[in-house]
């Protein structure tokens, strides 16, 4: 049924946006702490919050949901 196939299609997008968000929470995490460490002054600031955003990231998309959808380190 169409109905039903436009609401699949729907939800699987969904899906990768929650997983590409995972994804992004992780890598802004990683970067933002080694830049803090490395950085200068004015990068330090703008870096907390580069990593209070992917703390945010990563708890509404969740740590492992981007690893499981798109099959890293499998």
């Amino acid at each position: 049924m169409v109905v039903f196939d436009y609401f699949e299609d729907l939800l699987g997008g969904f899906e990768f946006i929650i997983a590409f968000g995972s994804l992004i929470g992780i890598l802004g995490l990683v970067l933002g702490i080694m830049l803090a460490v490395w950085g200068g002054s004015r990068l330090r600031y703008k870096m907390l919050g580069v990593i209070i955003f992917s703390f945010v990231l990563l708890a509404v998309c969740g740590v492992d949901t981007g690893f499981k959808y798109f099959r890293i380190f499998r």
